[in-house]
């Protein structure tokens, strides 16, 4: 897969980075902005995704309809998606396109109005799809397992906002919140596929030339892990199970070990937990494993859902499995296994445009620049049985362990014993 990395810095700093891709007939350019959740105030939670859906309503020369018109006219895609550390504004076009579907990406995010208006018609869509969330027990999830694990840090809050500071979001803190934050020093192009660097570097000057470089610093720390084991009632069908411990950052020297760790525990239908929990005691429909990675912190955590009357047990067989590898560590053919599907979706994870974007952005945030795919392979294959037991048998410790369920037991107990295999 023939591909070029090149990145230029405009004269007033903000980086431009591209890959391009020959043999590709589509190209995907973001704008992305190293500002997301995690570097909101809590009475500003919500504030960097609303901004995300104002951005589609409207600019000084274009309506919220001419913006869709314009992007289907030619078979686009234009969307955007806010993280905990970044948000992203992106258009997917062909190759030929790419000039029209930068110029509507900077309209949007130069020119839009923030009108009163479409504020609060726009409101009501965050509130509606915070609501829908909430009624999506396997994600609401998640959000209750953060909310405890990292409680007190704006890790902890969740990305859309609550239904209470949603309400209180004006158009003053929008425009305030994005002169501070959105300066060029934390602004990036990422472009991927059909394209010319040069031609793109020359378009991004021309049209994000005036972006000014200063802006407030927002200073943050990582949070502090809270062991916790907590039961939210809900009458659900399922309860629903999220087990979780420190995890490693972006940044950590063992992070490749992680990902090992995590692909053979949980990570596929030849791991360890969906073999034992669903393929022989057919406890559940959906287990698996992951890792959440940050500038500075993570967390490895595992998600189940099951019947109230097999509840303890998954949660206990999960964590019989999790003490498994802090003590013993993986077989040679987990790791060889682990190592070469690692690789494999990787690689099969790149062959899209968009997908080689989201790449570019995502080491330029972490790591500040290109990482050779040839790099990760060969990280991946040095990972060593010795340090997944170093890896798992710091992180995988009962004290530090956070259980959230969610659901009706229908008086099946549940307790902390279940993290009897980590003691």
């Amino acid at each position: 897969m023939t591909a070029m990395f090149r990145k230029s810095v405009l004269s007033n700093g903000v980086r431009v980075l591209t890959e391009a891709m020959p043999q590709a007939l589509s190209a995907s350019i973001g704008i992305w902005v190293e500002n997301g959740s995690r570097y909101e105030q809590p009475d500003e939670n919500g504030v960097s995704h609303f901004i995300e859906h104002l951005l589609f309503k409207g600019t000084k020369k274009r309506s919220a309809a001419r913006i869709a018109e314009e992007i289907d006219a030619v078979g686009g895609v234009l969307n955007a998606f806010t993280g905990k550390e970044y948000t992203c504004y992106y258009a997917k076009v062909l190759g030929n396109d790419l000039p029209l579907g930068l110029e509507i990406l900077a309209d949007i995010f130069l020119e839009s109005l923030f009108s009163p208006e479409d504020i609060d018609r726009e409101r009501h869509v965050v509130l509606q799809e915070i609501s829908q969330a909430e009624d999506t027990p396997d994600d609401l999830i998640h959000d209750l397992f953060n909310l405890s694990f990292w409680k007190g840090h704006a890790l902890a809050l969740p990305i859309f906002g609550s239904a209470a500071t949603v309400g209180t979001i004006d158009r003053e803190m929008m425009v305030s919140f994005m002169k501070e934050r959105y300066r060029a020093q934390r602004v990036f192009v990422a472009a991927a596929g059909h394209l010319e660097h040069q031609a793109v570097v020359e378009r991004c000057e021309q049209l994000f030339g005036a972006v000014a470089g200063n802006g407030r610093q927002v200073l943050t720390s990582p949070p502090e892990s809270h062991s916790v084991f907590v039961h939210h009632e809900r009458p659900l069908e399922q309860v629903h199970i999220c087990l979780g411990s420190p995890g490693v950052s972006y940044r950590h020297p063992l992070r490749y070990a992680g990902y090992v760790m995590n692909t053979a525990l949980g990570g596929g239908m030849s791991s360890r937990l969906f073999q034992e929990v669903r393929e022989k005691r057919g406890r559940v429909y959906t287990i698996h494993s992951f890792m959440s990675s940050y500038l500075d912190c993570g967390y490895f955590a595992v998600y189940a859902g099951t019947n109230a009357e097999w509840a303890r047990e998954v949660a206990e067989v999960t964590l019989t499995e999790v003490g498994k590898v802090a003590h013993e560590g993986l077989t040679e053919a987990e790791l060889v296994r682990a190592k070469s599907q690692l690789k494999g979706n990787l690689l099969l994870g790149l062959e899209s445009t968009d997908s080689r974007m989201n790449r570019l952005a995502h080491n330029e945030i972490y790591f500040g620049g290109h990482v050779p795919l040839e790099e990760v392979s060969r990280r991946i294959e040095q990972v060593s049985a010795n340090d997944i037991v170093e890896l798992a048998s710091t992180l995988f410790k009962a004290e530090q362990m956070g259980v959230v369920l969610l659901g009706d037991l229908k008086g099946h107990k549940v307790g902390k014993e279940v993290l009897s295999p980590l003691a």
